[in-house]
């Protein structure tokens, strides 16, 4: 019987280790189970992998393009701070994104964006009531995203889905803040949301989305200004 190789298991393709590598060290940045200001070091990583260091290299080079990693003078690498003092020019886009793709699928969904809307809905709300707050994060970015995508522009669903995406760590601390208590707003929100938009009532639908995302800083903020120091475990 041959020997299994570790770069070269029967049916992984070509650049399939590093896209592998991508997915799970990004959702590992992104759900905060790798830290801001962790190292990553390559020979680890491989190792932990059971692969070379080119496809972990070419995995950190994609990561670091996304601005999840960077690299440090000593050529060290590390998961990438959140950049707390700039974060009220995400929310100011965050806030306008959440309002034109809402409007928008009011506007111009279809009855097939609608059932996977509610499909999501119901996801995210099996999410809540079980408590769990990764799969809350991930399901509450796949409902805003088949919006973006019921809006049918996809220079808009492209730059939401980049907010909702570089702001899941801040969702992780937003969450958080509730001490795993989620209330049901947050299924009500979804819910009257999901409902002007059947209405195709553009305003409402405007107005519902503003106020969703404008409670989602308010309630960051808060956060923030109970731990001055930004000293928030994670």
């Amino acid at each position: 019987m041959s020997k299994s190789v570790p770069n070269a298991r029967p049916g992984r393709k070509r650049g399939s280790g590093v896209r592998m590598v991508y997915d799970l060290l990004r959702d590992e940045i992104l759900d905060l189970k790798l830290a801001p200001g962790s190292l990553l070091d390559e020979v680890q990583l491989a190792e932990r992998f059971e692969m070379s260091r080119t496809p972990i290299r070419e995995a950190l080079v994609r990561l670091s393009g996304e601005g999840l990693i960077e690299t440090l003078p000593n050529r060290s690498t590390m998961v990438s701070n959140i950049d707390f003092l700039n974060l009220h020019t995400f929310f100011d886009a965050l806030v306008l994104m959440y309002r034109v793709t809402t409007r928008l699928a009011a506007e111009k969904h279809r009855s097939d964006d609608l059932q996977a809307i509610k499909v999501l809905h119901e996801d995210y709300a099996d999410a809540v009531a079980a408590r769990d707050a990764l799969t809350m994060i991930a399901t509450n970015v796949a409902f805003h995203a088949a919006i973006a995508e019921a809006g049918r522009n996809p220079y808009f669903t492209a730059l939401f889905r980049r907010l909702l995406d570089e702001g899941r760590r801040i969702l992780r601390l937003y969450y958080q803040s509730y001490e795993e208590q989620f209330p049901q707003r947050f299924v009500d929100e979804h819910a009257k949301i999901i409902a002007a938009i059947e209405a195709r009532d553009l305003e409402k639908a405007d107005q519902l989305g503003k106020t969703h995302a404008e409670q989602i800083v308010a309630q960051v903020q808060t956060l923030f200004s109970r731990n001055g120091n930004l000293d928030i475990k994670l």
